[in-house]
């Protein structure tokens, strides 16, 4: 297993989720007992439990999951882990949870936004009531030895979408808030599916940036210096592609039309199209359906 120290009391894990590094993290924080963040999806359970073993965390000692949002990719296995966590409770936000609890409609959504790739990722299971915790604005979580995270609100990728901060590193979680991290390429890409909020998402990157992180730890994928520059630079990304998009819808262009238009119009990410379509799940997560949230809120601003 991939397991990397990159921080103190702080472990990244590469789930090598369907046999593909560096597409999905969770990230293990050590005090007295543990928290985890980020479960990935069912199918990466079996290696994630591999690496808590690599790391000597004792089951019994794991105090919370942490999760940012609901989205398969992100907490799709989490009942399943639990069922081997036998002290564990899940941090959410309040409008993930009902979908944790029954994730009929969450797994019917998955499958139609993400074709076979929700396949390769594993149908989600319930989760008992009595495990979910809801998490409020600015609510601590510990873990003991001065290992705690603290719950944000930053909505945009997704209503229910929370941030975690970690100030004994001064390192945040954001979940999907703040795009993608392609390390072989030092870049960062967006990560917004329908229904996409840039409005509320630029909000949000203002609520992380205010914190001053030096450390940002990107569920897709591995952990980067330079938070604030990176936050900046997503903020600009995504201004740039709501304009490229809005004039194309004005112009009357199709959907493939402002794919091609954004890919092209934004010379940041030009370099990486052809490793992304390579891959099958970035083809279809950061070329389709990441385009397709901008289009959407420039065609229905409202919805």
């Amino acid at each position: 297993m991939h397991t990397t120290e990159v921080g103190k009391n702080l472990f990244q894990i590469d789930l090598q989720t369907g046999g593909f590094k560096n597409l999905i993290a969770s990230y293990i924080l050590k005090g007295d007992k543990t928290i985890i963040v980020e479960t990935g999806p069912t199918s990466s359970i079996p290696n994630l439990l591999l690496a808590l073993k690599e790391l000597n965390v004792k089951l019994e000692s794991v105090a919370y999951v942490a999760l940012t949002h609901v989205h398969i990719d992100h907490a799709g296995g989490v009942d399943t882990l639990l069922k081997e966590l036998p002290n564990a409770q899940v941090i959410v936000h309040h409008r993930g949870a009902p979908h944790l609890k029954d994730p009929t409609k969450l797994w019917a959504a998955s499958k139609d936004t993400l074709g076979a790739v929700a396949e390769m990722f594993g149908e989600p299971q319930a989760v008992p009531e009595d495990r979910i915790i809801v998490a409020s604005e600015g609510q601590v979580f510990s873990a003991g030895e001065g290992v705690t995270v603290k719950a944000l609100e930053t909505a945009g990728h997704a209503a229910h979408n929370l941030s975690f901060y970690e100030p004994q590193n001064e390192g945040i979680f954001p979940g999907d808030s703040a795009g993608a991290y392609l390390a072989e390429f030092d870049t960062v890409y967006p990560t917004t599916p329908p229904p996409f909020r840039p409005d509320i998402a630029l909000i949000s990157l203002d609520k992380l940036i205010s914190l001053n992180p030096k450390l940002i730890y990107y569920s897709h994928f591995g952990a980067a210096f330079d938070a604030v520059k990176w936050l900046q630079n997503y903020q600009t990304q995504i201004k740039r592609w709501l304009n490229i998009v809005e004039e194309a819808v004005k112009s009357g262009a199709s959907d493939e039309q402002i794919r091609k238009a954004v890919l092209v119009g934004d010379e940041t990410v030009q370099h990486l199209v052809p490793t992304l379509k390579s891959n099958p799940v970035f083809k279809k997560t950061l070329i389709e359906n990441t385009v397709q949230g901008f289009i959407n809120f420039a065609r229905n601003p409202k919805s």
